[in-house]
């Protein structure tokens, strides 16, 4: 009989200890990590959308879940698990909560690889929400901005501007207004650099141009979207 009750508190302390282990990997939701305070750890369970170049084992992932969108800047990685971070694939992602100039994002962080489902995050229409308060509640989401005007972008009168005009190896810089309001935004180089279609898009905008907007909305003392798409 003491044997078996030996045995018995054994597999208690056994399920006890596993139960703890999977609190400490508790993915939060999106609210959850939204009314965490600055500096404290998070973990979240998310989904690849899209991510800056790899660089000295580090990686900035944009991803999203179908309750919101995350920041992930400087995450540690290795070059042959960057290539597994394509659009879609889900991960366990354990930092700490960041904020930085207004971005909420997740800093220091680590991350593993979830089998199972994949998900991709459609562009949310955030026209309606340009130069309101409500703009803040996309941020980091995948947006489409439609009909905005191109304006200067400097007293040269030019529609944008490199931020390295001798190699062009480097963020590009433009604003766009609707409404009264004006927002400068960025194509990333590191997210989508010289050669792709949005960085040649936006080298060939004139101002007074009428275009739609796709990217995601980065938060730098204000809306300052990634852009990805530019189409007219």
């Amino acid at each position: 009989m003491k044997k078996f009750f030996a045995l018995l508190l054994a597999l208690c302390m056994i399920f006890a200890l596993a139960a703890c282990g999977q609190g400490k990997t508790k993915a939060m939701s999106h609210d959850e990590f939204m009314a965490a305070a600055v500096d404290e750890p998070v973990v979240v369970e998310t989904y690849v959308q899209d991510h800056q170049s790899w660089w000295d084992n580090q990686i900035t992932v944009y991803a999203a879940s179908k309750d919101g969108a995350y920041f992930i800047y400087n995450m540690a990685c290795s070059e042959e698990d960057a290539a597994k971070l394509v659009p879609g694939q889900k991960i366990l992602v354990t930092g700490t909560k960041g904020e930085w100039s207004g971005e909420v994002e997740i800093v220091d962080a680590t991350f593993e690889l979830v089998k199972g489902d994949s998900y991709i995050a459609e562009p949310v229409d955030a026209t309606a929400a340009w130069g309101t308060d409500d703009m803040v509640n996309f941020q980091n989401q995948l947006v489409t901005f439609k009909g905005v005007t191109i304006e200067a972008y400097d007293e040269s009168g030019a529609a944008f501007a490199y931020k390295d005009p001798e190699g062009k190896t480097d963020d590009l810089y433009f604003k766009a207004t609707l409404n009264g309001q004006t927002y400068e935004f960025c194509v990333e180089f590191y997210l989508r650099g010289n050669d792709t279609d949005v960085y040649k898009a936006v080298e060939a905008l004139q101002v007074g141009d009428v275009v739609d907007l796709t990217g995601y909305l980065y938060w730098y003392n204000g809306p300052n979207l990634h852009t990805t798409a530019v189409s007219k």
